[in-house]
């Protein structure tokens, strides 16, 4: 019997890795092209709006094909499911390393997330549904604890590779790290709904356009406005797609997700707290990076070395979190505190004057402990209450909170800050086109003509880039420091000033946001997990293993560890 449980032990610990290395990949290549844009830009000759989608590509393929991809998985068997993702995800990766152009690139990243969103949630039922019930917590606590670190050690792996190579090695190294992974999945175990039903094409279609409309609005905000024409229709358009996808659901006998599912309140509170946790993950990475980089003057890869305390406390809390949650029975303690911790990491971190990392990594730390807390315990809530056939849907819809959460953090936090520069920016612009001018007219007195004509033809064109960014401007800054040092640092002292304040206020709000939803979720959240066990919320048609037809089954046993 000991020697049983070892062996058991040991299959599950496997199983665990296995799915953890995926989905370490798949959210690590959502961040991992961030620090790496400026290179590409040069080398496929993209434009800023370009940049944006060779990013946000991936993550609108991702998030729209989640519901359908787990449901997929769910039908034809997890693990396969897995591998083929897998396998398409390596194929788009070789594929950006001979594109020439930046809708090329764009299209392969479109892909890749394609990919992703068949890798993601099969990584996350295969976990729930080959791991033993007494082991289950902790095997999420673990999935959720990488999941959450992924972005960082995106950026990490990302810097480690642009100090000696080019961007194209982000690219092998994702394709490498995806022929390993697939041929790894060939030694663990599947598992499959075996009576699904029909297929819910209808409820697909739906879910897809809904999902497409809202994140395409959300990722074009911040840039087109609130009030754009397409933002607008994108997300009021969404929001309609989103009524007609429940009220198809609920009319079907084998829909693509029951929507019923969300009446469970620690189903429905674990989606809302899993996408709040997003919303300020994502939206703090992408204040605080810019932060780090552009006013701290930190490397790529200083600035993900900065966000380590970040991938600690969200691991250790995790972990002790959702086992202290499910052990204690205090669910609702864990979700609801641990956003509301998270949230007031936030909003210090706009609230209190600081000038160097150290002074910010406390409040840093006081964020991860927070998301930890929550992170884990949200996910179980999750997944503890989806049948079990339907592992795979419910994984979708925690992936699918996380994507639309993390979307409307970066909307919301760039849209404060886009706001905030350009009713700053003006007079330093105005300024920066004044003393160009002059200075030129120095040095044309001064016998310079060259220097002087060159100095006021680019005045203009100067002023125009300063108002666009931080980052543009303090380019500006560092082209001017040969010829004009003086006016440089001007340049640079009043972007950075126009950069702050609205940086500040957009922690504020995003942190605020948190706080007040972490009351919402103190009312909605049960104390426990759920008041059965998953097992017996579901149809006793889930097919694991052990129980495929006997040819499939035979492969799957003599290919796992010590089978």
């Amino acid at each position: 019997m000991r020697l049983k449980m070892s062996r058991d032990d040991m299959q599950a610990a496997w199983l665990i890795a296995i799915a953890c290395a995926a989905v370490s990949m798949v959210v690590a290549a959502m961040a991992a092209l961030n620090t790496a844009l400026p290179d590409i830009s040069i080398d496929v000759g993209a434009d800023a709006g370009q940049m944006t989608w060779i990013v946000d590509g991936y993550t609108l393929a991702l998030a729209a094909l989640l519901l359908p991809a787990g449901a997929i998985g769910d039908r034809l068997g997890r693990r396969g499911v897995l591998i083929v993702g897998l396998v398409i995800f390596g194929i788009a990766s070789l594929i950006a390393i001979w594109v020439s152009s930046p809708t090329e690139l764009i299209a392969t990243r479109c892909l890749a997330g394609a990919a992703a969103a068949l890798i993601m949630p099969t990584t996350l039922s295969l976990i729930t549904s080959g791991v033993p019930e007494s082991r289950r917590a902790m095997a999420v606590s673990i999935w959720a604890a990488v999941a959450g670190g992924g972005a960082i050690a995106g950026f990490l792996v990302t810097g480690v590779l642009l100090e000696f190579f080019s961007w194209h090695s982000i690219f092998i190294t994702f394709a490498a790290s995806s022929v390993i992974s697939a041929a790894l999945c060939f030694t663990i175990g599947t598992s499959r709904d075996r009576n699904p039903g029909a297929f819910d094409y209808l409820g697909t279609t739906s879910s897809v356009l809904a999902v497409t409309a809202i994140v395409f609005g959300l990722l074009e905000a911040p840039h087109r406005g609130w009030d754009d024409p397409v933002v607008l229709a994108c997300l009021v358009g969404g929001i309609l797609l989103v009524g007609m996808f429940c009220i198809i659901e609920l009319r079907r006998e084998s829909p693509l997700l029951d929507i019923r599912l969300f009446t469970n309140r620690a189903f429905a509170s674990g989606s809302l707290s899993v996408a709040i946790q997003f919303l300020g993950s994502f939206g703090m990475f992408y204040l605080l990076l810019q932060q780090l980089q552009l006013v701290f003057g930190y490397s790529a890869l200083k600035s993900a070395l900065a966000l380590l305390p970040f991938v600690v406390g969200v691991g250790i809390f995790s972990l002790v979190g959702n086992w202290m949650a499910v052990r204690f029975q205090a669910v609702k303690y864990f979700i609801s505190g641990g956003v509301l911790l998270s949230g007031i990491g936030i909003v210090l971190m706009g609230a209190i004057d600081y000038d160097d990392y150290l002074s910010v990594a406390w409040i840093l730390g006081i964020f991860s402990t927070g998301i930890g807390l929550a992170n884990a315990t949200s996910t179980t809530a999750i997944m503890s209450n989806t049948p079990l056939d339907n592992q795979g849907i419910g994984s979708a819809v925690n992936d699918t909170a996380r994507e639309v959460g993390a979307a409307i953090g970066i909307a919301l936090a760039g849209s404060i800050v886009a706001a905030g520069w350009s009713s700053r920016i003006g007079p330093v612009a105005d300024a920066t086109r004044e003393q160009m001018v002059e200075a030129g007219q120095q040095r044309t007195a001064a016998g310079d003509t060259a220097g002087g004509q060159a100095l006021i033809a680019q005045a203009d064109v100067v002023a125009e880039t300063v108002r666009r960014s931080l980052a543009e401007a303090s380019a500006v800054a560092d082209r001017l420091a040969g010829q004009a040092g003086p006016l440089a640092a001007r340049i640079l002292d009043g972007a950075r000033e126009a950069f702050m304040a609205p940086l500040s206020q957009a922690y504020i709000v995003l942190g605020s946001v948190i706080v007040a939803i972490s009351f919402l979720l103190l009312w909605l959240t049960p104390l426990r997990i759920t008041e059965e066990s998953a097992e017996h919320t579901g149809d006793p048609g889930l097919e694991t293993a052990d129980e495929l037809d006997d040819d499939t089954d035979q492969e799957i046993v003599d290919t796992r560890p010590g089978g």
